[in-house]
This record gives C-alpha cells, sequence and structure tokens, in this order.
C-alpha cells in the first residue's frame, strides 16, 4: 500500500508542482502520551505535577474541552490514525491478537506520504509486530518502535524489558539504544525533522510512559517522592481518589510526565531554532485515562471505564500561521476526527470509497461561523475476542452522556448481537450540568434512554457488518519480513494470556507453500519435556534436552493458505504455551 502511494504521487504529479506544493503544506506533529489522565496537567489545575512546557503549549493552542477517546490504548491509536473506529479497524484490545489492525486499513501516514511528506513514527505503535501490520507496512518510511504494547510485555525481545537502554525496532531491524525511552523517541523524532526540513513531515511522537512498568530516571522521581501527594493535596473536585491510592506509584508517574514534558520542551525548542513552528501543526493528546487512583479533575473512573474520566483526555493543537491560539472549543470531538482534520489542513484528500467515522474539525479551529449540528459519539470496551452489544458501551451528545458499564471481564458464549442482554442499569447523565457524573437521571427521561439506546445498537450492528470482526492475520513466507517472531501478545484462544501456563494460537497466513526452520523458546522455568507445533492437521515433536531453551523443527513445510499456528509444551491434557516461535523460510 505505502509503495503505491508514493509510486502514484511521483507518477501523477510533475516535480515541480510537487516542489511549489509542499512548500505551502504545513508539517505536522501529533504527540501521544500513554495512560495520562486529564489531570496529570498544571494547566488542568494539577497543583503538585510540574508540567511548564506542556502548560505553556496549552497557552498557545486551541483547546477541544471535550475530546473523548477510547478507554484503552490500541483502540484509540487506531482510531487516531485511519478516523474510522476501532472496530472497523479490527482492534478490539490491548493484547492476545485483539490489538492487530487489518493491513488494508488506510492510515493517515499513507496519505501523507503519497502527498509528499516525510513520515516517520517514535514509540508505541501497538497494531502489530510482524508483516503486514507493522508500522512500516502502514506508511511509516522511518520506523523506530518498540514491540507489543510497551516495554515489559511479553513481546519483548531477550533483554528488552527495561525503559533505560530500551531493545527497539528499526525499520524492521532490531536495535539496541542508550538512554531512557522517553529522550530516545524524542532525539530520534529531532534528528528525523533535522533530515527532513527540505519538505513537509509527519512526525507521531507516540511515548510508552507513563504507562507501567513504572521506570523513571532518579532525577525525575526524587523530587516528587519528597511530596505530600496524599489526595487531600488536590483540588476537591468531583469524585475522590482515595481507594487503592498509591503514592509512591504516583511520584513515578509524575516523574514520568515532567520528563515527557522536558521532552517537548526539547522538540519545541528545536522548531523554534529551525524557524519550523509558524507552519507546523502540533497535537498533544493522551490515549485513554489514567491507569490507577490519582487527580483525575474530578472525573468519574478511570482507564478502562466508558465513564468521562476513562475516555476524556486533553486535546491541544498549535498552529501559528493558521489558528489563532489561547482558546477553548466546547463542540464533542473525539480520536475519529484527527485524520480527517489533519488532512483538509495538510489538503489531501481523504481515500476513496472508505467510510470515514470522524469529522473535520478545521472549521472550529480556524474559529469560522459555521452551522455545526449536534452528533452522537461513540465508546465499548470490554476483554473477549469479539465485541458483544450493549457491553460497557457509552454514547454522548453534546449534552448528555449514555453509559452501561458493566461487562469489561471476559465473557464466554455470548452472542455477538444479543438483544436480550443482562438486566443491567443504564446510567444518563447531563453532562452541561453535571461534568462530574454524579447524578443519574435515566428514570427521569425513560425516552431519551431508548432513543441513546437504539443509537448503540444500530451503530454495533454497523460496526458487526464491517467484517464480522474476524482476526487479522500475520503473514509467514513473506520477503518482507523472514524470520518471523512470534510472542504471546499476538497469540489468541480461550486460554490465551501472560500468565506461565496459558497456551493460545496464531492466526496465521502462509503466503506461499515452502519449506521453514521453526525454533521454539520456552519459559525459563522448563526444564526438560516435550514441544509440539501444529499446522492445521500436522503435528509435530520433539524432546528438550534438559539445559536447553529452545527446540528447532528444520525443514517443515508449510502449505500456502490460512490457519492457526500452535505452539505447545507437554502432552494432550497436559499442556501449556511457550515464549517465542521463530518461524524463518528457506530460500
Amino acid at each position: 500500500m505505502t509503495r503505491f502511494w508514493t509510486l502514484a504521487a511521483c507518477l501523477l504529479t510533475p516535480a515541480s508542482t510537487v516542489a511549489q506544493e509542499t512548500k505551502k503544506q504545513p508539517n505536522v506533529i501529533v504527540i501521544i502520551a500513554d495512560d495520562m489522565g486529564h489531570g496529570d496537567l498544571g494547566f488542568h489545575g494539577n497543583p503538585k505535577i510540574k508540567t511548564p512546557n506542556l502548560d505553556k503549549l496549552a497557552k498557545e493552542s486551541v483547546r477541544m474541552k471535550n475530546f473523548y477517546v477510547s478507554p484503552v490504548c490500541s483502540p484509540t491509536r487506531s482510531s487516531l490514525l485511519t478516523g474510522r473506529y476501532n472496530y472497523r479497524t479490527g482492534v478490539v484490545d490491548t493484547f492476545v491478537g485483539r490489538s492487530l489492525m487489518y493491513p488494508d486499513e488506510i492510515t493517515l501516514a499513507e496519505l501523507l506520504l503519497g502527498a509528499g511528506y516525510r513520515t516517520g513514527i517514535f514509540g508505541k505503535w501497538h497494531l502489530g509486530d510482524n508483516f503486514p501490520l507493522r508500522a512500516m507496512d502502514q506508511g511509516f518510511e522511518e520506523a523506530l518502535v518498540l514491540k507489543g504494547g510497551g516495554i515489559g510485555q511479553p513481546s519483548d525481545p531477550p533483554g528488552g524489558e527495561s525503559y533505560f537502554d530500551p531493545v527497539l525496532q528499526h525499520n524492521g531491524k532490531q536495535v539496541q539504544k542508550k538512554g531512557y525511552c522517553s529522550d530516545v523517541f524524542t532525539e530520534s523524532a529531532i534528528d528525523f525533522i533535522g533530515k527532513s526540513r527540505d519538505q513537509p513531515f509527519f512526525v507521531y511522537l507516540a511515548f510508552n510512559a507513563p504507562h507501567d512498568p513504572l521506570q523513571v530516571p532518579d532525577e525525575y522521581h526524587a523530587p516528587y517522592q519528597k511530596m505530600n501527594l496524599a489526595p487531600d493535596m488536590f483540588p476537591d473536585i468531583g469524585h475522590p481518589f482515595k481507594d487503592k491510592f498509591n503514592p509512591e506509584a504516583v511520584a513515578k508517574i509524575y516523574g514520568m510526565v515532567t520528563n515527557i514534558d522536558d521532552n517537548i520542551g526539547k522538540l519545541l525548542a528545536k522548531l523554534d531554532e529551525w524557524k519550523l513552528a509558524e507552519n507546523t501543526i502540533v497535537i498533544f493528546l493522551t490515549d485513554n485515562g489514567p491507569q490507577n487512583a490519582r487527580y483525575n479533575s474530578g472525573m468519574r473512573g478511570r482507564k478502562g471505564t466508558v465513564f468521562e474520566g476513562g475516555t476524556r483526555v486533553p486535546f491541544f493543537v498549535r498552529w501559528p500561521a493558521q489558528l489563532p491560539g489561547g482558546r477553548d472549543i466546547d463542540r464533542i470531538a473525539a480520536h475519529i476526527d484527527v485524520t480527517p482534520t489533519l488532512l483538509a489542513a495538510c489538503g489531501v484528500a481523504p481515500p476513496e470509497k472508505v467510510k470515514i467515522d470522524g469529522k473535520n474539525l478545521l472549521p472550529l479551529w480556524k474559529g469560522e461561523k459555521v452551522d455545526w449540528p449536534d452528533r452522537l459519539l461513540f465508546f465499548q470496551w470490554h476483554r473477549g475476542d469479539t465485541p458483544q452489544m450493549y457491553r460497557a458501551f457509552a454514547v454522548r451528545s453534546q449534552q448528555y452522556r449514555l453509559v452501561q458499564p458493566e461487562g469489561v471481564p471476559e465473557k464466554k458464549g455470548a452472542k455477538i448481537l444479543d438483544l436480550k442482554p443482562p438486566d443491567w442499569k443504564y446510567l444518563l447523565f447531563d453532562i452541561e450540568k453535571d461534568p462530574f457524573e454524579k447524578e443519574d437521571i435515566a428514570a427521569k427521561n425513560e425516552e431519551l434512554v431508548e432513543e441513546m439506546k437504539l443509537a448503540h445498537l444500530r451503530w454495533f450492528k454497523e460496526m458487526a457488518l464491517a467484517r464480522a470482526f474476524l482476526p487479522p492475520r500475520i503473514h509467514l513466507g513473506a520477503k518482507e519480513e523472514n524470520p518471523v517472531v512470534l510472542t504471546k501478545q499476538d497469540w489468541r484462544g480461550p486460554k490465551a494470556g501472560w500468565g506461565p501456563k496459558d497456551q493460545g494460537h496464531w492466526e496465521v497466513k502462509v503466503v506461499e507453500t515452502a519449506k521453514y526452520d521453526i525454533t521454539v523458546t520456552v519459559p525459563g522455568d522448563v526444564k526438560a519435556g516435550v514441544v509440539h507445533v501444529q499446522w492445521k492437521v500436522k503435528l509435530l515433536g520433539k524432546r528438550l534436552e534438559a539445559g536447553t531453551s529452545a527446540v528447532t523443527f528444520p525443514g517443515v513445510v508449510l502449505q500456502e493458505g490460512v490457519g492457526r499456528l500452535e505452539a505447545f509444551l507437554g502432552e494432550p491434557g497436559d499442556t501449556r504455551g511457550v515464549r517465542y516461535v521463530e518461524i524463518r523460510r528457506k530460500e
């Protein structure tokens, strides 16, 4: 897809025209922090945290006061980069194969690359680690990314469990960088910008902080460790956050946020130094609410919930050449709006025959007097391979918010379209009068509740009919990636998870019948046993000798086609999963 767009742009547009147009096109930088909440900013009334650079950016920006994302990270990221609800893109959750995005989704990066932009991602992709799902397969010509959903997860390469000197993937090759991860990503983004100043560029700076594990340089942690961060030290508004409050965790998180703030300051300073700031669109947002109990601007709920506290996040956009800054916009908006808005700002047409769910916010950002009808935004997230109607969802209009918060945990046997769901309670809030979601007014507005429930039903059916939530597949045997390393991050199945005895399979596509060497690496606590590999009806077994950690099955013929590949330890009835599977096509 990427090569097609680039080639088409070169063939159809004379070089002189491209040069003239690119001088007018703005640069684009989208900065997203991971698990950073609305209340993790001094600008939003947090009296303890130090975020001077973000506070300054906020003051200079157009601020979307009611900006929404999904309750967890992968769904937000897929919507952000496509302008489509995440259910259309194949992304339904954050792990065990549910965070993979369909490879035929057309991303903002692909569209800008085809329009003459240089494109780079630095940090967290979280939409697939293998071909054809990687960032480098989806429009980013420069990609320095971590694997999976973050450092310290099962997708880590061996030895890659630390935020310090992280083991990363650079354009498909494994590298180890020196320094703290957020510093590394920012320095790499700055270097990319420095080399790209002769044409417009798109930088996606996607920090994996302050997501856990909470690893932070001592110089950032120490000042907060000395502070009194108890709940009564923060504004007494909305909902308290005393339950499961851990001041040491908050101190580390605040240190990680201040480190991000320093890095954003360095990036913005470089834009000034290189005289790029005037015509560069800079966006800052976060991917969901905070992951643990801390000040969240008094909102109800946090990450993983469909309440305001799990889905309403900061959103600042600065573009001095076009946008009068220092303004608040109260119209509701969401992650799905970013791609269509940036395409409009850059003068790039949206993809043909693709349903874009978002709206172009540019008239609002510019302060134009436009008719802006009310609309509904939809949010849903729960655990499970397949989304199910009415579980853990919210519908937001400009004034009201309908919330059904139950059903987040795994649930076996439920149907996608269950017209008789459990007897859940539906909550209705007048957000304009009750921004903290304290007073449920559903009983007084039964007709409105039914209207919003019906809207969710229609929306969900449209999502389900798009692709029936079929899983995206990792490709084996493609020249673009050989070998392929499969991890627990992307396996699926009823027993799939991150535990030591969990077990799963990978949904894959063998692109061509060939011989493959399959190497299975087992968990560290396994001393000996029998390792099995299964592809369709073919089941192989080989003994793991004591003192070894891997077994290789050489020259295995895998037939072209789609199916499930599984590797496990033990015998039928007493099995467990493995750590990694490497599949190398033999030339």
